[in-house]
């Protein structure tokens, strides 16, 4: 089996010796910031000592753009789907968040390493204040708009932040808890009026200048800050650097994204998940890549299906719900205007529904993995044979393998747990660690390893596959089955739209298989008695015959995340009398 092997950036280059362009068009190399700041060794690693995204990325790329050198393409493109457009070169993004810099730090006080909440929907003044919060040195916290005041309360509070910015729908529910928030000092809205009490942040910027210094950053001081919710407990707070998502990127060049300035990049995720971050903020800026949004007020096939044949859009990255979602459409009668390679990550994407997205566009979807600390882990890169089932192999920096309960790396084809080579140099590309929380981050640690928490295998080839989370894992009767290999037979029927697997608990085998069930629109109607053992047969038939449900609920939908995760845990819980 070939692994990859984290190298120094300095093999890197003598694998890959830099280039100035790639397909004719102009590129940043990881050399540029070498070049102005003298790097510093990191075990056989050499980083540099001072890094800042916004002056040492997106500022050069003005620079590369004013010289015109850089496609007419615009660096920001978003659209509300109602006739509102907002388009911004390299050189307006940077004018326009040095005036927001200016608001963050003249008008709210704010100081670098101080902490700011955004709860913002997919509107352009989100990027703008994440550039800012780069510029200004402010950690910058993203929250999802689906937040209720509760959940609110708490992010003020064990962050401590001193501001927030969010939009009309909001802030209610932050002055409903706001007096319990003792750091917090200035409140912004986004917004086309006025509330008392705060401070209208479209007013505040447009008046300010445009005169502002970026302040100067060491690669490892806090950027981001993201809550990640774990099975058990409170949201954590995991903590990212100027390193770990701003400079990453450099080093890992094209493997995930492989964009040049003349391509357009959407990505579906809302603004409070890192993959907004990674495939809406840092890595396609890192190419001077034009990042188009749409504010997607709701998430509708038509909505999607539409934009991609009205706007020049190569690359979709979207969630496996979004791909399952639209091949319920005739998505053959769409002509799409330059769509050429569709991602998805989030959970796995059922190798069915890949198959009938390459027979109605003839596009393949490639599938990454990662998480909230890590970012990518594995992708099916450009080029690769997609195999599927598969979420590709180890990205650059990473050193993946599949190990057991203490730390021993398996052979190929023996099922364990997704890990990532942490010692004795942490790779960029790592979290810092849950802030205020070491013993958390300590747990993520084994032997040499980061453990995901979550089971796979690997192949000859170095392909990764994803069987389950290690808490949904079901033994029944001794047999350990993962949800994931169900439920991609049960969609396999044209009856089933959207199936989830949990264990349901049973007097004779501890556990047993339950699916629960969204019908095709053409099942509706159904005799659902019948239908369950047509279900079960066919689950027998495709996979082990142990693995079949031995209990079928339907249902109108199954409840999922923001990100279009499914939530087994709530089913598990519902399903085990724990809700």
């Amino acid at each position: 089996m070939k692994l990859f092997k984290l190298q120094t950036l300095k093999s890197l280059w003598t694998l890959k010796p830099p280039n100035r362009t790639f397909h004719g068009h102009p590129r940043l190399l990881a050399s540029d910031v070498y070049s102005q700041y003298e790097p510093v060794r990191q075990g056989k690693q050499e980083i540099p000592k001072y890094f800042n995204f916004a002056s040492d990325v997106l500022d050069k790329w003005s620079e590369i753009e004013k010289a015109g050198k850089r496609p007419s393409n615009p660096a920001f493109w978003w659209i509300n789907g109602e006739g509102e457009e907002v388009k911004w070169s390299f050189e307006e993004l940077g004018l326009l968040s040095r005036k927001v810099a200016n608001v963050l730090t003249k008008v709210c006080g704010l100081q670098k390493g101080d902490r700011i909440v955004v709860i913002l929907p997919r509107v352009p003044e989100w990027w703008l204040v994440i550039v800012a919060c780069m510029r200004a040195g402010i950690v910058f916290i993203p929250g999802i708009s689906q937040l209720s005041a509760k959940d609110i309360l708490y992010r003020l509070q064990v962050s401590k932040a001193t501001c927030i910015i969010t939009d009309d729908t909001l802030t209610p529910a932050v002055d409903s808890v706001a007096s319990e928030c003792q750091f917090l000092k200035t409140k912004l809205v986004v917004s086309k009026g006025r509330r008392e009490g705060w401070l209208n942040f479209t007013d505040l910027y447009k008046n300010q200048s445009a005169d502002h210094s970026c302040v100067k950053t060491r690669i490892q001081d806090s950027m981001i800050i993201f809550f990640t919710s774990g099975t058990t407990g409170s949201p954590k707070m995991t903590e990212h650097s100027q390193g770990s998502l701003g400079f990453r990127p450099l080093l890992s060049e094209r493997y995930w994204l492989d964009l040049t300035p003349s391509d357009v990049i959407w990505s579906t995720a809302d603004t409070g998940w890192v993959v907004a971050s990674l495939a809406s903020v840092f890595d396609p800026w890192v190419f001077g890549s034009c990042i188009f949004v749409h504010k997607l007020p709701r998430i509708e096939s038509a909505a999607i299906l539409n934009t991609l044949c009205r706007f020049p859009i190569d690359t979709l990255v979207s969630a496996p719900t979004l791909f399952r979602m639209l091949v319920q459409n005739d998505v053959s009668s769409y002509k799409f205007m330059n769509l050429k390679h569709c991602m998805s990550g989030g959970e796995p994407l059922n190798p069915e529904v890949m198959e009938q997205w390459k027979s109605k566009t003839g596009l393949d979807i490639y599938e990454i993995y990662g998480q909230t600390e890590t970012g990518i882990i594995c992708s099916v890169f450009k080029g690769m044979k997609v195999k599927p089932g598969s979420m590709g192999k180890a990205a650059p920096l990473y050193d993946v393998q599949i190990v057991d309960k203490n730390a021993n790396i398996l052979p190929p084809g023996q099922q364990g747990e997704i890990a990532v080579r942490s010692k004795p140099i942490k790779p960029l590309g790592f979290f810092s660690g849950y802030v205020d929380n070491p013993k958390k981050t300590a747990e993520t640690e084994r032997g040499d390893f980061y453990v995901t928490g979550d089971r796979g295998t690997v192949d000859e080839d170095g392909y990764f596959q994803f069987t389950g989370r290690d808490d949904d894992i079901i033994i029944s009767s001794g047999y350990r089955i993962g949800p994931f290999e169900v439920e991609n037979a049960l969609i396999e029927h044209p009856a089933v739209a959207e199936a989830a697997v949990v264990s349901s608990p049973d007097p004779l085998r501890g556990e047993v298989v339950k699916a629960f069930v969204v019908l095709s629109p053409s099942f509706s109607s159904s005799d659902l008695e019948s239908l369950t053992c047509d279900l079960q047969e066919h689950v027998k038939k495709t996979t082990a015959p142990y693995k079949y449900p031995r209990k079928v609920e339907f249902v109108q939908e199954l409840p999922k995340t923001v990100t279009g995760k499914i939530k087994r845990n709530e089913l598990r819980k519902k399903e085990w009398g724990r809700m």
